[in-house]
């Protein structure tokens, strides 16, 4: 139930997020879903891909910085309040979000939210007693 999310961290710069899409693409490894938070300096790019274990090694071998993190992915229904509504089981448990973002299936269906949480099983668990759908890490990846 647990995803593998790709960061490199990247220099605030001209032609660094290209460089990554670039060689990523070359080895066909093909993103499912990105986020990127900036300061400025600096920038944190977080990927969710088909082949996280071959995306790290070509980040690495291409001299990015880069890591992976464990984070859940759930079906949301692509509604107004769906966001708020699969929130308050987190809330219920008094889990903490780190970060999140989203992506959606098709327009009027599911959304996917990637959360990154302190306590994983903990928020697994609740998502779960609350109804909603954590998704295999193979299945986000043939999103």
């Amino acid at each position: 139930m647990k995803v593998r999310q790709v960061s490199v961290f990247l220099e605030n710069k001209k032609g660094r997020l290209y460089e990554v899409c670039k060689r990523l693409a070359e080895e066909e490894v093909n993103i499912r879903a990105l986020s990127i938070a900036e300061t400025a300096d600096y920038g944190v790019l977080r990927l969710i891909v088909n082949d996280p274990g071959k995306a790290m090694r070509v980040m690495s071998e291409g001299g990015f910085t880069v890591s992976e993190t464990e984070v859940i992915a759930v079906e949301v229904p692509d509604v107004p309040g769906g966001l708020f509504k699969v929130l308050a089981p987190l809330y219920d448990a008094n889990v903490n979000i780190e970060y999140l973002y989203c992506f959606v299936e098709k327009s009027g269906e599911s959304a996917i939210v990637v959360f990154r949480v302190e306590q994983l099983d903990e928020a697994i668990r609740a998502l779960r007693d609350g109804g909603y759908t954590v998704m295999r890490e193979e299945d986000v990846y043939r999103i």
